[in-house]
């Protein structure tokens, strides 16, 4: 039997929520082995004085195995 455990993580990107997810993945795998999978919990987004959108957030939880 496995055992899963879930931490939930936050991260940014100037360029898209999935540039976003994929380097809350990759910063997390640093410390954390045996990530099985990712969940996308919420978005959103800066929007700067211009109107333009300037950061993507991403709030994603990590579902990885215990051994």
């Amino acid at each position: 039997m496995a055992v899963m455990k879930v931490i939930e993580v936050m991260a940014n990107s100037d360029k898209s929520w999935e540039d976003a997810t994929k380097k809350a993945v990759k910063h997390a795998s640093k410390s954390v082995k045996h990530i099985k999978s990712v969940f996308v919990q919420s978005q959103s987004a800066v929007v700067g004085d211009d109107g333009d959108v300037t950061e993507f957030r991403v709030n994603v939880k990590l579902t990885f195995e215990v051994k």
